[in-house]
């Protein structure tokens, strides 16, 4: 009998062993089964390329296969604009919608597997929320300039322009791209929206709003002096301007250093590091199977005058694009963002809808107070300083910023903000890479983008 019982104990565990074996290969099968499926033995899926379909949100095909040609949309605007997003035909562009949804686009899903029930081609089709001409209009405004440059609604989460340069034309590469030496191409197969980090400059002095806001109880009441610089700690930080006697509010509308520099050493480093990691500093993002760069602050072994630089956006600040898009959001929401998105649907080729992009609220970065607070501040920051010109009749609520970079290079230009109409709930970022002026360079950008998205 014990001879039984142990043989019984020893079958259990084995059975045991085996269900949980089981269970282990139908979830890998499950998650990975389209990785399996496109690896480099299965040469006549990994030698022929995807041959799904993808399109803008209007349906304008971006990307399609013919007689196993990869064929792109027929404008070339277009096609350069869309290329970090819609991918190369090499594949070098690892967060591209032809490289992360492989996959779908040969053909896989985890019913049918490879298998196309139609006979035929099986690649799904793959509905983008970008407006193509929206991303051309950014395309062309950028003129050739290194940058990104992306809008979202940020009510329903929905990425409508999404444009990083440099670029080129997957329909027609250049002879030189991967031999060139002047730098040119440096990055292009990088989508500087997702994986960019540049220096924030002022567009950081939002997050020491943010911290002052939510610190110091009485901070509409406080006035700075500015004479066009200030020492701290044995350090001139110098000014855009001689602002004189300044309240708070018209010291971020006029981009006061000397204020924001002052502002940051009172809050202390604990403060404004705890701010920062609250509005998403130092948090990589998941977008549509993508992960984003992290934005980068970090004080912990600052001395006072790097804390007043950082407090400034300049220190070892770093940010990426996507994250202050979001953070744009937030504000506009109230606080709490929507998460953005730009896939709207996969669809296999026999009509079976596997993914389909949604509304999805994140966790709150702020409260509504202060949220309100801000966006009053960077309204009175357009309607005071920027002009209502540059985005006449959307009620823009933003903050411009001129990062220096170092070297011999001009400062990067950014501008981020929000529509506060209802019509329009367009959220953006706009960064030019040695554009020198945030208003007049990063602002012309946005300005001719956000007219095109309002029409």
């Amino acid at each position: 009998m014990k001879t039984t019982g142990k043989r019984s104990l020893v079958l259990y565990f084995l059975i045991a062993l085996f269900v949980a074996g089981l269970g282990f290969f139908l979830a890998e099968f499950a998650f990975q089964g389209g990785e399996w499926a496109i690896q480099p033995f299965n040469k006549h899926i990994t030698q022929g390329g995807v041959s799904g379909t993808i399109t803008d949100r209007d349906n304008t095909v971006l990307a399609q296969s013919s007689n196993g040609e990869r064929i792109y949309n027929e404008d070339p605007a277009v096609r350069c604009a869309m290329l970090q997003t819609v991918g190369d035909t090499r594949g070098y562009i690892s967060t591209s919608v032809q490289y992360v949804y492989r996959a779908p686009l040969s053909g896989y899903n985890l019913v049918t597997g490879l298998y196309s029930p139609t006979g035929g081609g099986n690649g799904s089709k793959i509905q983008l929320t970008l407006d193509a001409e929206l991303c051309k209009t950014a395309y062309n405004a950028m003129n050739g300039r290194k940058g990104s440059v992306l809008v979202y609604n940020y009510k329903t989460g929905e990425i409508v322009c999404m444009v990083s340069s440099p670029t080129f034309d997957p329909a027609s590469p250049p002879a030189d791209l991967d031999t060139d030496e002047t730098g040119k191409y440096d990055g292009v197969y990088l989508n500087n929206v997702l994986s960019g980090l540049y220096t924030p400059g002022s567009t950081f002095k939002i997050v020491t709003a943010a911290a002052a806001i939510e610190n110091i109880s009485n901070l509409d009441e406080k006035t700075f002096v500015c004479n066009g610089s200030v020492v701290i700690n044995g350090n001139k930080i110098n000014c855009t301007g001689t602002h004189g006697q300044i309240d708070f509010k018209t010291a971020l509308a006029r981009s006061c250093n000397v204020a924001f520099g002052e502002l940051s050493v009172e809050l202390g480093s604990e403060a404004m590091q705890k701010t920062a990691e609250q509005l998403g500093f130092g948090k990589r993002y998941s977008i549509d199977g993508i992960t984003t760069a992290a934005s980068v602050y970090d004080v912990e072994d600052a001395t006072s005058d790097g804390l007043a630089w950082s407090g400034i956006g300049q220190y070892t600040d770093l940010a990426n694009p996507y994250h202050m898009a979001r953070l744009m959001g937030a504000i506009a929401n109230g606080g709490t963002p929507v998460e953005p998105y730009f896939i709207k649907s996969v669809t296999t080729s026999f009509g079976l809808v596997t993914q389909s992009g949604h509304a999805i609220q994140g966790d709150s970065l702020m409260t509504a107070q202060t949220a309100e607070r801000l966006k009053g501040y960077m309204r009175n920051n357009v309607t005071s300083y920027y002009g209502e010109s540059l985005f006449p009749g959307l009620e823009i609520c933003a903050k411009t910023g001129t990062a220096e970079v170092g070297g011999e290079k001009e400062p990067s230009a950014w501008i981020v903000g929000f529509s506060q109409r209802q019509d329009t709930p367009y959220a953006f970022v706009v960064v030019v890479e040695e554009g020198g002026s945030g208003i007049q360079a990063a602002g012309g950008v946005a300005g001719a983008v956000l007219q095109q998205a309002a029409k």
